[in-house]
């Protein structure tokens, strides 16, 4: 009786783990990310002023809101990666790094993503975007009017090339299209809250 109540307790405590663990790594970055206090809505075709950051040069501007402590974040860079590699020529990228816990320095986060992009440390740009998650992709159209705010994939590894929404939307406004069209899953934060990186 002794050892049934053991193995009981025993395959509960595996179990419960196992459960504890999805949720840490897997669920719990399937849930949208809550809006904050006094969250500022920017509309969709908004203009956005962002100074120096954006100079004005008529090409799309993409901007990649980038925490390194934010787990979703380190998922994506690889993907993010490649979209440099393969619009750099036809549209401006820009990472935009929010994190107040530590410095990096621009050389760090260019070695991440293997580009030679812009870096900017500065947390106003994600309000003036309305960006409250990482990693959250923003993409302007060459008058810097929002054209699309949202996430890179349904998937945090973004391997589903069906929902590679970023992706879409740089091939919709490099292709003129003026009336995007994206699910819900597209346009609501999934990922890590700021500024603290957490869910």
């Amino acid at each position: 009786m002794k050892k049934k109540l053991l193995l009981t307790l025993w395959f509960t405590f595996l179990l419960l783990s196992a459960g504890y663990l999805f949720w840490q790594n897997e669920f719990k970055y399937n849930l949208p990310t809550p809006l904050p206090q006094n969250y500022n809505m920017i509309a969709m075709g908004s203009k956005i002023k962002l100074g120096a950051c954006c100079a004005f040069d008529n090409k799309p501007v993409f901007i990649h809101f980038f925490n390194p402590d934010c787990p979703c974040s380190r998922f994506n860079v690889p993907h993010v990666s490649e979209l440099i590699k393969k619009y750099g020529d036809k549209v401006n990228f820009k990472i935009v790094v929010l994190n107040k816990k530590k410095s990096f320095t621009i050389d760090e986060i260019q070695k991440k993503f293997d580009a030679a992009v812009p870096v900017y440390f500065d947390h106003a740009i994600a309000e003036k975007c309305g960006v409250f998650s990482t990693p959250q992709a923003v993409l302007l159209d060459a008058s810097h009017n929002l054209y699309y705010r949202g996430n890179y994939n349904k998937t945090r590894y973004c391997t589903d090339a069906k929902t590679n929404y970023a992706q879409m939307a740089i091939d919709s406004l490099l292709s003129k299209n003026h009336n995007p069209a994206f699910d819900a899953f597209a346009l609501r934060a999934y990922g890590c809250s700021l500024p603290n990186c957490t869910k």
